[in-house]
């Protein structure tokens, strides 16, 4: 009886030992797949940006790209208004493994910490900034009857009049307004910023004469441009833009050399995701961003690709924080 007990606690040991060692070498290939397989549920995609227009187009385009590459549902959530804290607080709020993802443009990132004392988010300890979406330039737009045929005309009329040529945006603190400030700068001119509540007054009232001028992307001021209510002086760009060939650079129509005003919108995930998450997302997202049906609506938006590495991105933006805060501090605009 004692070699058949100690036989059979032999037997029951060695199948515990072979069960465990089972159950040991089955958890470490779950957990490798876990991570690999991300995502695992829906992911969103939230943007401070209201329905329609450019950049929602973006969203949605990657959210279609992501969704086929992933099997997962990849949804655009707009949370347009309140300077885009709205979005941003329930990015905060959201999903903190990667499901959910927020984008952010220039303003936010580097215009708002020199525009607001207090912000209710930080960049450094909220976001991971992946990979810019696009960039766009901005073109001077005046009325096609406008008496200035070059921005050298421009520049001379605001320098004999100082104070009394007036331009337009819809905000302070939004693209528009800082280029228009940092043109102000390079300049020596002094001028009227005229705020409006949409673009579409903005750029009309242009097209009418009761602006000297406005800056404007292919996207908000095309449309006018196209039924040559409009006219596009120049684009302040290194080199002409490719669908608007004829149209000159600010320092070829007598502007001041090296002049650009650029938009651009990024992807952010929370701070700290495995790195194999986040690579994931932005190698997707590179491979969407690079197919011929998205290049090619870009196109329509008066957008370029904007191809980086992490490290060139993240010097850009400081670079981008830098160039704002200094024009926000010598124009002394403040948002709070």
């Amino acid at each position: 009886m004692k070699n058949t007990n100690a036989t059979r606690r032999s037997v029951g040991l060695a199948a515990a030992a072979a069960a465990f060692a089972l159950a040991t070498a089955a958890l470490a290939p779950v957990t490798a797949s876990a991570q690999a397989a991300f995502p695992t549920k829906p992911v969103r995609i939230i943007t401070p940006f209201p329905v329609g227009g450019g950049p929602d187009g973006v969203a949605r385009l990657v959210a279609d790209k992501l969704s086929r590459a992933w099997g997962q549902p990849v949804v655009v959530e707009n949370r347009p208004g309140g300077n885009g804290f709205i979005a941003i607080d329930a990015f905060k709020r959201g999903a903190k493994d990667g499901h959910d993802i927020i984008v952010l443009d220039n303003v936010h990132l580097a215009a708002y910490p020199a525009l607001f004392k207090k912000l209710p988010y930080d960049s450094a300890k909220d976001f991971d900034t992946l990979l810019p979406l696009f960039k766009t330039y901005f073109f001077f737009t005046v009325a096609t009857n406008s008496k200035y045929k070059t921005v050298g005309d421009l520049i001379a009329d605001a320098k004999a009049n100082p104070g009394k040529l007036d331009y337009g945006s819809w905000s302070v603190g939004n693209p528009v307004h800082l280029g228009s400030e940092l043109f102000e700068s390079a300049t020596g001119t002094q001028m009227e910023h005229i705020i409006y509540k949409e673009t579409t007054q903005l750029y009309t009232s242009v097209a009418t004469g009761e602006l000297a001028f406005a800056l404007g992307s292919s996207a908000t001021a095309g449309p006018l441009q196209r039924a040559n209510k409009l006219r596009f002086l120049a684009v302040a760009a290194p080199q002409r833009n490719a669908a608007f060939p004829d149209v000159p650079t600010v320092a070829e129509s007598g502007g001041p050399k090296g002049f650009e005003v650029i938009g651009w919108n990024a992807i952010a995930v929370p701070k700290g995701l495995p790195a194999s998450v986040t690579e994931k997302i932005k190698r997707d997202i590179e491979k969407g961003l690079a197919e011929p049906d998205v290049l090619e609506k870009f196109k329509s938006f008066g957008y370029e690709p904007f191809p980086t590495t992490r490290p060139q991105f993240d010097q850009f933006v400081a670079s981008e924080t830098q160039r704002f805060g200094d024009v926000i501090k010598k124009a002394n605009v403040s948002l709070d």
